[in-house]
């Protein structure tokens, strides 16, 4: 607003000096000095340092807004736009199984897909129907709800870390009507089989032997599909590009995970905006240790495979001793990263294949400042694709510049071109602040706050899909955030290390105990870092915890009289925390 008042003032100056007989010149001076001394100098800066930024960002976002526009006109889908992938490159490989070297080409993974949509089809499963996939990261796995999605059917990506519980919990919530599951997860299966619904159907992909089977009450998977017809099933799916592909769930760190739906359209839009906004290639060769249960593996990599053309090196799972071999094994040009992966690589011994690579592009989100650079330095990647964006959003950001640290950027100059905002909210109840017209307070530059997007279900870029669970989707809309009466998804905040606070008024508790309880019962990332222990928990007047002392006083034993323990990773066990300890946290010479 300062910068319209200031341009408003300029052009005023203008006329007036016009009306009182100036010349042209003289009067454009004068209005240009007007401005520049309200402040819109400023305003030029900014256009200065950021036109060519900006500039490119609006080609991308205008390609890929094109290109949706294109795809819902024409009713396609992801395994429409697949098949012509397969059209363009029928034998060129398109998945590598870098456990087993297995390749599979374009005309391969087209041909299996389609047996697996033969085989859904002989199971009665119609469009909208849901089948949960649970598997370790394989090549299989992309077939499986690729050929599901050929014939309506949606895949329900599983966590192949959850157990029990949370297991239980995500097979329901999606109301899938069979579980298909890798061997390697047999044990996981059968700690909730008896749990699973009686019409639940299950099918196994991997060895297991006959009494096994027997006792999953599953069918073999691997041996059905090699008998079944490998031609193009019947066409007789009516879903469009709006529709549902299928789900992925959230990391359940807060709580239970929930079922994000994936429509086409937002799978196009992930892969495009990052195969445009980070110059992949056509003939790029990526390397994905990401899990494919979640949207960077899935998505931003796979989906660079099913759409593009690229081909992608499938990881089981991530190694750092491995990963440059891997990489120059397979001819990698492109890798991705998430969280810690890059300060894992860092703190691996100096090899010498660490620098004989072709890799020169990082895709990921979560790499702290202070690695960015030795990373780039040491490993020789001459890019750095940092983007920031929940599988569910529709306020995703990336960094096309370059710029070390940031994770994204929205225009100073065409604000509204992709309206999304940083705005204040109250970090003791996360509750957002508001003005006196009751619309949510802009953050100004180098302030935190929280990131939304402006909803528009019409708008395939600015639509949110939300969640299976409908009151899990109302938790993540704001109104009257922008402008009154409109509405807007609302992000997370920053992760941190989890702490558990426990009320032990006998005095009882034990740590090791817990601890196996919750090594059953909670994936590795969702268990909690630090646990404090206290005879009783703080409550309001309305019996509602207080959480704000305990965040306040993290886990700094000089602050409190309660016992405070850190979860040793590498030991397996829960530790006191002395001033010693909480020292080295903070300097750094312990991670968390």
């Amino acid at each position: 607003m300062h910068y319209v008042a200031s341009g408003s003032l300029s052009l005023g100056s203008l006329g007036l000096l016009r009306l009182l007989g100036a010349s042209w010149s003289w009067s454009l001076a004068a209005g240009l000095g007007v401005y520049l001394g309200t402040g819109g100098w400023r305003y030029l800066y900014v256009v200065v340092r950021t036109a060519k930024r900006d500039i490119n960002g609006l080609y991308v976002l205008l390609r890929v807004k094109l290109a949706l526009w294109l795809h819902i006109r024409n009713r396609n889908t992801i395994p429409s736009i697949f098949s012509k992938t397969v059209a363009r490159h029928p034998d060129k490989p398109a998945l590598v199984y870098e456990a087993t070297g297995e390749t599979w080409t374009f005309s391969q993974l087209d041909q299996i897909s389609n047996a697996v949509a033969h085989w859904a089809l002989s199971q009665g499963w119609t469009s909208g129907d849901v089948v949960a996939l649970f598997m370790e990261s394989r090549p299989l796995q992309v077939a499986l709800w690729l050929g599901l999605a050929k014939v309506g059917v949606e895949a329900a990506l599983i966590n192949f870390n959850l157990r029990r519980d949370s297991l239980l919990h995500c097979v329901g919530v999606s109301a899938s009507r069979a579980l298909v599951f890798g061997a390697e997860l047999a044990d996981a299966v059968s700690e909730v089989s008896f749990s699973l619904s009686a019409t639940m159907v299950r099918f196994s992909t991997g060895d297991l032997s006959p009494d096994q089977m027997a006792a999953l009450k599953c069918h073999p998977l691997d041996s059905i599909l090699a008998s079944a017809p490998r031609h193009p099933p019947p066409c007789t799916v009516s879903k469009g590009f709006s529709d549902r592909l299928f789900y992925i769930y959230t990391s359940g760190t807060t709580g239970l995970p929930k079922a994000a739906i994936v429509v086409h359209s937002r799978y196009y839009r992930i892969a495009a905006f990052g195969y445009h906004s980070f110059r992949m290639r056509p003939d790029d060769v990526i390397y994905d240790c990401l899990p494919l249960y979640h949207s960077a593996g899935n998505i931003m990599g796979v989906g660079q495979c099913l759409i593009h053309g690229l081909t992608v090196v499938v990881k089981k799972k991530f190694s750092a001793s491995r990963f440059w071999e891997d990489c120059i094994k397979h001819n990698c040009t492109v890798v991705q990263y998430i969280g810690e992966i890059c300060r894992y690589l860092l703190s691996q011994p100096v090899r010498p294949s660490e620098r004989q690579h072709r890799v020169r592009l990082a895709v990921g989100n979560g790499l702290r400042p202070s690695v960015w650079e030795a990373f780039m330095e040491r490993f020789g990647v001459k890019q750095i694709g940092e983007f920031y964006g929940a599988t569910e959003c529709n306020c995703s950001i990336a960094n096309m510049d370059g710029k070390v640290g940031a994770c994204g950027f929205n225009s100073r100059i065409l604000p509204n071109v992709y309206p999304i905002r940083l705005v204040k909210v109250n970090e003791e109840t996360m509750e957002l602040v508001r003005d006196k017209q009751g619309l949510c307070v802009p953050c100004q530059p180098g302030e935190p706050g929280l990131l939304v997007g402006r909803i528009n279900q019409e708008d395939p870029l600015r639509r949110f899909d939300g969640y299976a669970s409908q009151d899990a989707t109302r938790k993540k809309i704001a109104y009257n955030v922008f402008k009154k009466n409109d509405s807007a998804y609302l992000s997370g905040v920053e992760g941190k290390a989890g702490m558990a606070a426990i009320a032990d008024s006998t005095g009882n508790f034990n740590c090791n105990s817990f601890l196996k309880e919750v090594q059953h019962a909670l994936p590795p990332y969702a268990r909690p870092v630090f646990l404090r222990i206290s005879p009783c928990v703080d409550t309001t007047g309305t019996f509602k915890i207080q959480k704000t002392r305990l965040q306040r006083e993290g886990y700094d034993p000089r602050l409190t009289t309660d016992q405070i323990y850190f979860l040793n990773s590498r030991v397996g066990r829960y530790e006191l925390v002395t001033e010693e300890l909480y020292n080295a946290f903070e300097d750094g010479s312990i991670s968390l």
